[in-house]
């Protein structure tokens, strides 16, 4: 779920290559549904490097709707205009969202890029060959000299049934998330990682595809959980210690949803006491992406994560089923019907 950056996601930006694999086999599991995020916004939708966080409020405007069928996985899941989101079919649907990763990333972002990442002009990993990609795709701009139309917005998402096949979610790299997994083993995961959105087309609207992109997903598997990273940016947890604290002292996952930074890896939250945050210079010093997953009811996880390949302060995001905010679910219906055709 980095999208800074769910995702993105990481839910927002994921990152790296290969990495040790999963500490305990996961449960098998199953249930219902939901996936989320993002603030409804009256005017102007801004957003940073993480534009990634989903917002319900278009108006008058159809989006196909991706429950008449759920055959073929081709079809697109959803259209406003010329923007259409989809999930990706082919290798080259996958290295053009790697292009717009890349450029959202390392070249207007803080990440580092090392030679092979320079020289392929894409940020890529091990996941993305076990993980489903959503594109959002603009059918009125300039075709690429390939002739395709450009993807202007993507997400990665990751099941928990594929990850256990090959070794985990990427999340375990920053946080032990096998006890948060065993206490619910009767519900499935999805990691949210990836995010990103070209700035010119950080919008209601593609915004709102991505939404219905993610929902229909989660839908069409049944999920119940959403997890994933969300990013600060920058490598210093003193500059950041005002909505560190915010988190952890207002939006810590209770004991049944928690989990926590690995122990080699874990920098404190709890930098400033409780009756000392200022609450709102906290909130307005928080991402977009953060603050969106905390209006439709959000944890956040135990302790954060330094990422210094991508110049961020990451924290863990868990986003029940159980805990979304009614409203939301009521914008676009348990069922996604809202935008059906």
């Amino acid at each position: 779920m980095h999208g800074n950056g769910p995702a993105g996601t990481k839910p927002g930006i994921t990152k790296t290559p290969e990495r040790p694999a999963i500490r305990k086999p996961l449960a098998a599991i199953r249930q219902h549904a939901l996936v989320q995020m993002f603030k409804p916004e009256k005017a102007k939708f801004a957003a940073s490097a993480a534009a990634t966080w989903l917002m319900p409020g278009l108006r008058g405007e159809g989006i196909i709707s991706p429950f008449q069928t759920f055959t073929p996985a081709s079809a697109p899941l959803g259209r406003i205009g010329p923007l259409e989101v989809r999930l990706a079919q082919t290798k080259g649907d996958v290295k053009r969202a790697q292009k717009l990763r890349y450029k959202v990333f390392y070249k207007d972002g803080t990440a580092i890029a090392d030679a092979a990442t320079m020289l392929a002009q894409r940020d890529k990993d091990a996941f993305d060959k076990i993980c489903d990609h959503i594109l959002v795709v603009d059918h009125d701009a300039k075709p690429s000299l390939s002739g395709k139309q450009p993807v202007v917005g993507t997400y990665r998402l990751l099941r928990q049934d594929v990850a256990e096949r090959h070794g985990g979610f990427y999340t375990d790299d920053e946080f032990d998330i096998s006890g948060l997994m065993e206490r619910h083993s009767g519900l499935k995961f999805l990691e949210l990682g990836r995010s990103c959105v070209l700035p010119p087309y950080r919008t209601k609207r593609t915004v709102e595809l991505l939404w219905h992109g993610v929902w229909s997903y989660v839908r069409r598997h049944n999920l119940d959980v959403m997890i994933g990273c969300a990013s600060f940016e920058g490598t210093d947890p003193d500059r950041l210690a005002l909505p560190l604290s915010f988190l952890h002292h207002f939006a810590r996952a209770p004991e049944a949803w928690r989990a926590s930074a690995h122990p080699s890896r874990r920098v404190d939250m709890n930098r400033i006491a409780k009756d000392d945050v200022d609450t709102k210079a906290a909130l307005k010093q928080l991402p977009p992406l953060i603050k969106g997953y905390l209006r439709i009811g959000a944890f956040v996880g135990d302790g954060a994560v330094v990422d210094h390949e991508f110049g961020t302060t990451d924290v863990l995001i868990v986003m029940p089923v159980s805990s979304i905010s009614g409203r939301y679910l009521d914008h676009f219906g348990v069922d996604a019907t809202r935008h059906a055709a």
